[in-house]
């Protein structure tokens, strides 16, 4: 009985988690509840319950509302316990939480700085892979002693 109870205190506090940070950002969007229920395509009295942390939403529920307020539903999966967090980041973790950006301007910022970690990343696998490949100094010093570029390579025919 104890485990139950110990899981319905972790489940209505990640309903009250989302539902204060779903209420701040539509506060901070300057949008009502009836106007975000309406954008989100749920009930007022649904939305209402959600933000009091009384009802814990869906993620279908939850990507519609992350559209409604132009927020990363990834950001509100997070907030609701359905997604893990990814490993911790300075970059996105301070441009999530800055004010002086719109959520719109968040997400295209971490848009763009996700494209070039990406790129980085994979010149980086591409940069490894062709070290794996590339000859080592013993094997170039070898070669160069073998065949030097002004000599062509001897031939010895034997009868």
């Amino acid at each position: 009985m104890a485990q139950d109870e110990n899981l319905a205190a972790v489940v209505t506090n990640a309903a009250s988690d989302i539902g204060s940070f779903i209420r701040s950002q539509r506060e901070a969007a300057h949008v009502s509840v009836r106007q975000l229920a309406e954008k989100a395509g749920v009930s007022n009295p649904y939305l209402s319950q959600i933000e009091r942390g009384l009802r814990k939403p869906s993620a279908d529920v939850l990507n519609q509302i992350a559209k409604a307020l132009r927020v990363s539903a990834e950001v509100l999966y997070i907030r609701a316990g359905i997604l893990e967090p990814s490993e911790t980041n300075q970059v996105r973790d301070a441009i999530i939480t800055d004010t002086a950006i719109n959520e719109r301007q968040k997400q295209v910022l971490l848009d763009i700085y996700t494209s070039f970690c990406q790129q980085n990343e994979a010149a980086l696998l591409e940069a490894a892979a062709q070290a794996e490949h590339a000859p080592s100094e013993d094997e170039q010093s070898r070669l160069q002693i073998t065949e030097s570029p002004h000599e062509s390579p001897q031939t010895s025919v034997t009868h």
